[in-house]
């Protein structure tokens, strides 16, 4: 297959730009000694506190012994806290620490950055656009865990 052939192949294109976008966020988190699995925790943590660990391995996409690592790593930072859920006390929710919250505005900044980076290329209405195909595309196929990898 010759470089004509892959470049037909939207796969190709959107792969390319996946690759170079994840890897140059990852570099910038790892520069801040945050995991891309750590940054996706804390963010789905702000949007819905109280979650419980089986809840956030659900949305991403990892077991419970994956998700048990993070978690702990989080943890020992003091970037999250667990505590017993006042429903069930069988189960643990899981919250943003005053020290996590702190944390997050610097960490949104570097995905705004990047993706300012990558994206900046194209004007408003097109990353709208791009956006809305890439979200129909995930809607149509299931895909609903985060990309942590």
């Amino acid at each position: 297959m010759g470089s004509a052939q892959l470049e037909k192949h939207l796969g190709y294109w959107l792969r390319l730009v996946s690759n170079q976008v994840s890897a140059a966020f990852a570099r910038a988190l790892q520069e801040r000694g945050v995991s891309l699995a750590e940054w996706v925790v804390l963010a789905h943590l702000d949007a819905a506190p109280a979650l419980s660990a089986v809840e956030l391995a659900a949305a991403m996409g990892m077991t419970r012994g994956a998700i048990s690592k993070v978690l702990d790593k989080l943890e020992a930072k003091e970037w999250i806290a667990r505590a017993v859920s006042p429903a069930d006390n069988r189960v643990q929710v899981l919250s943003l620490t005053r020290r996590g919250r702190r944390r997050l505005p610097e960490l949104i900044g570097l995905a705004d950055a990047n993706d300012g980076h990558f994206f900046g290329a194209l004007d408003a209405s097109d990353q709208a656009q791009l956006r809305g195909l890439l979200a129909r595309l995930a809607q149509a196929h299931g895909l609903r865990t985060a990309p942590i990898e």
